[in-house]
C-alpha cells in the first residue's frame, strides 16, 4: 500500500484559496443565473469547505503585500489557524485535495463561468434588468485593450469587489514567485506594481488590468512552477528524513 503524499503548509494555504476562488465564481453564477441547472450545487459544495472566499483571498493578499506569504516558519499564528478551520472539515491535506480544486478550476474555465460573471457585471452596470447570461455567447471580453483608450470611469460595487479581489490574488502569488526565485527577472517587479495599484480606487482600467495580469499569470504557469518547486523540497526533505532513519537504524544495529 503505498503511502499518500501530504501536502505542506503552504500547499494547503494554496489549495484554500483556490476553494475561495470556486466559491466565489460559483456563487456569483447562482447570482446572476448562469448555469442555473449546476450553479447551486457547485456553490454550495465549494462554500462548505470556503464559507468566506473573499475575506480569506483578500487577507491573504493583505499578508503578501506586507511581506509576508505564510511559506516558511514565519507564518503567524492566526494564519494558521485560519488554514486549519478552513480545512479540518475537508480531512487530511494530501495530494488529492490538490488535483480535486485544479479540476473544479479546468472546468469553471471549460465552461467559461468567469467570463459570464465578468458579462453580467459590466451587463448590470449599465441596467439594473436581471437576465441569465448564456456563456456559449459571449464576446471575447478579456482580449481586447480598447477599454484602455477610453476615459476611465467609477465602478459598481460588485466591480470594485472583483477587482480587489484579483488583485490580491495576483499579490499572493507575485509575492510566492519573488520569495522562491520564480521568474526571477519580473517578479519583483510585477509584484510592486500590484501592490502599487491594490491600494487605489478600483476604476474601469484596473478591471481590464487584472484580467490581463491573470493572463499573464496563467500563460507563464506561475501556480504549476510553484507547485512543482514545492514538490520537489517536500521530496528533498522526505528523501532527508528517510536517510537519518537509515542512519539510526545502522548504528542500532552496530551497538548490538
Amino acid at each position: 500500500m503505498t503511502r499518500r503524499m501530504i501536502l505542506s503548509k503552504e500547499e494547503m494555504e494554496e489549495v484554500v484559496m483556490k476553494r475561495c476562488w470556486l466559491a466565489r465564481y460559483w456563487g456569483l453564477a447562482v447570482q446572476y443565473g448562469i448555469y442555473p441547472d449546476i450553479s447551486m450545487s457547485k456553490h454550495e459544495y465549494w462554500s462548505s469547505l470556503a464559507p468566506l472566499p473573499f475575506e480569506y483571498v483578500t487577507s491573504a493578499g493583505q499578508r503578501a503585500k506586507n511581506g509576508s506569504d505564510n511559506s516558511g516558519s514565519n507564518g503567524s499564528e492566526d494564519v494558521d489557524k485560519l488554514v486549519h478551520d478552513l480545512t479540518v472539515t475537508a480531512g487530511e491535506g494530501n495530494v488529492e485535495t490538490m488535483l480535486s480544486v485544479d479540476k473544479g478550476l479546468q472546468e469553471l474555465a471549460f465552461l467559461k463561468v468567469e467570463d459570464a460573471v465578468l458579462f453580467a457585471l459590466a451587463q448590470h452596470r449599465r441596467s439594473n434588468v436581471s437576465e441569465p447570461v448564456d456563456p456559449g455567447l459571449l464576446p471575447d471580453i478579456k482580449s481586447s485593450g480598447d477599454e484602455k483608450f477610453t476615459e476611465a470611469f467609477d465602478l459598481r460595487k460588485e466591480e470594485e469587489e472583483d477587482v480587489l479581489f484579483k488583485q490580491a490574488w495576483l499579490i499572493y502569488f507575485w509575492r510566492r514567485a519573488k520569495n522562491h526565485n520564480v521568474e526571477e527577472d519580473i517578479a519583483e517587479e510585477r509584484l510592486q506594481m500590484w501592490i502599487d495599484r491594490h491600494g487605489q480606487q478600483p476604476t474601469s482600467h484596473d478591471a481590464v488590468d487584472v484580467e490581463q495580469g491573470l493572463h499573464e499569470l496563467r500563460k507563464l504557469g506561475i501556480e504549476q512552477l510553484l507547485w512543482e518547486l514545492s514538490r520537489h523540497k517536500v521530496n528533498i526533505a522526505k528523501d532527508e528524513e528517510v536517510n537519518i532513519a537509515k542512519g539510526d537504524l545502522s548504528d542500532g544495529e552496530d551497538l548490538t
